[in-house]
């Protein structure tokens, strides 16, 4: 799924980018200019702005208001909206900072980019194909595990409560 999202979401982008959703950051773009590139590459748009969100469902934009206070709320409400998988699969998974797509790499070819003990300890990386940021399933993975754990318990505990009113 693509989405795009505002300034106010850049925790929530990254996780969906993880995820494996095409997700455009835009962090400095007024309303307008926002909306317009939302509908202009068929995204939805994800904000927790109401007035943007009014603004863009006037000009019949796909826009879908983000109300959860935590990453785990918004998490459970986005899969809840959109029937989103809460698991990492890392042959979808996309680069948290500059979306683009990762692919596995051999420790042997980034061997010099990595902490000694980082590769002592893991065997599985990977690596961005745009900005070649590495990736490994270290001691942060626990955490990553319990949010998307605690997201899919809260999105199961309650499937037919309204998510956001007005909004696709």
């Amino acid at each position: 799924m693509e989405f795009a999202t505002d300034g106010m979401l850049g925790k929530l982008t990254r996780w969906l980018r993880m995820l494996g959703h095409d997700v455009k950051y835009f962090e400095a773009l007024d309303d307008r200019q926002l909306i317009r590139a939302a509908m202009s590459e068929h995204r939805i748009l994800l904000t927790r702005d109401l007035g943007l969100s009014q603004q863009a469902l006037s000009h019949e934009a796909e826009v879908f208001l983000v109300k959860g206070e935590t990453e785990v709320e918004r998490l459970a409400e986005l899969a809840r909206r959109f029937d989103l998988q809460l698991e990492i699969d890392m042959t979808a998974s996309r680069c948290p900072k500059c979306n683009a797509q990762i692919k596995s790499i051999s420790k042997d070819k980034i061997f010099k980019r990595i902490p000694h003990r980082t590769a002592l300890h893991y065997q599985e990386f990977w690596i961005c194909l745009n900005c070649e940021q590495i990736y490994w399933r270290g001691a942060h993975w626990k955490r990553i595990d319990e949010s998307l754990s605690a997201a899919r318990e809260l999105r199961d505990s309650d499937p037919k409560r309204p998510t956001s009113s007005g909004s696709t």
